[in-house]
Formats: C-alpha cells, structure tokens, sequence
C-alpha cells in the first residue's frame, strides 16, 4: 500500500466512527478533577497528553496552534467561496454533517484541481464535526473551522493534535458540572 492508499484508508477508517461504552466514559468523567486535568483512580493518577492524541489520531501537535474564534459576517458567502455549493441548512454558526455527506460522497476523477479542493475541505469538515470536536448532538459541525481551510497547504502546518486535546480537556472539565448531560469530543464518536 503507498502512502496516499493508506492516509485515505486511515479517513475513511475515522469517517466510519468507533464503538464507544459510554458507562464507562461516564465512570471516568466522575474521576476527572478539572484543576489538574488528571483522571484520579484507585491505582493513582493519569492524564491525556499530546503524545496521546498524536498517537492514537495522527494529527500534527507540533505545528503553528490554532486560536481564537473565527467568525464570519455570511457563512453562505463564505461555504459558497469554500465549498461552491450554497445550502440552507445552517442553524446559527452550524451546519449538518449530513449535508456535506450527502453533497460530497463521490468525487469523479476528472474534476478540476479546484473541485478536489473543495471536496477536501468538505471531508476535513466532516471529520472535525464528526470525530475530532463534535458538537453534543453529533449531527452539526461548526463553520468556524472553514476559513481555516482555505489554503490547505496551511492546514497541514496547524497543530490540529492540540485543538482536538484543548476541547476533550474543556468537554469533560464542563461535564464535571451536575447539570450537564452530554459530552462532546472525540470521546463520543459513533
């Protein structure tokens, strides 16, 4: 197998979501301490680190960090700009992860180099709102990881590995809380 047969077994691996016990998913939320980010168990206690999440996703940790929010003005300017296709399935900053399955599933071979784009940055979409930092209903994907799609050379360059862990460490501190009832992370994949 070359390399670009492996990395597009290894997407359509992470597209296709892993069994996950939520019983125990919730036991270790109950162990989690959000001052230290360590889980505290009876046998001592333990953490999620970056060598983790490089580990186990082979996401980049070591590239430029990605922060602060991205907001735009007209998402459907910027998802028409980005992905040329206009849709109305928008709710606030949100779009269906079903919309991008349905509207990029297949992609001919003979289409231009700025098609394939486009259906690159709709995958990447997909797998961000559907395994890396899903949001509680696990059927919504934020835009504002769009605009940061726009070069793809430059995605390649960003420390996804770091905003994935950030964002499991902010879900199970917020799930700490008694009143919340769902996390969301990549703890919570199908």
């Amino acid at each position: 197998m070359d390399t670009c047969e492996m990395q597009n077994f290894y997407v359509a691996r992470m597209l296709g979501g892993t069994k996950l016990d939520h019983p125990l998913i919730s036991a270790l939320v109950t162990k989690w301490k959000p001052e230290t980010h360590t889980f505290h168990l009876p046998c001592g206690e333990c953490t999620i680190t970056i060598e983790d999440v490089s580990l186990q996703l082979n996401l980049l940790v070591d590239g430029e960090v990605v922060t602060g929010p991205v907001i735009s003005a007209d998402w459907s300017a910027t998802c028409e700009q980005l992905l040329e296709k206009m849709l109305n399935k928008f709710r606030g900053s949100q779009i269906e992860i079903g919309w991008l399955k349905d509207n990029f599933q297949n992609i001919e071979a003979s289409v231009s180099d700025f098609e394939k784009e486009q259906f690159t940055r709709a995958i990447i979409l997909r797998l961000i709102g559907g395994l890396l930092m899903p949001d509680k209903s696990q059927i919504l994907v934020y835009l504002r990881w769009l605009p940061l799609l726009a070069d793809l050379k430059e995605v390649r360059q960003l420390s996804w590995g770091s905003v994935v862990l950030a964002t499991l460490y902010w879900e199970l501190c917020r799930m700490t809380e008694l009143e919340k009832a769902k996390i969301a992370s990549c703890m919570c994949s199908k």
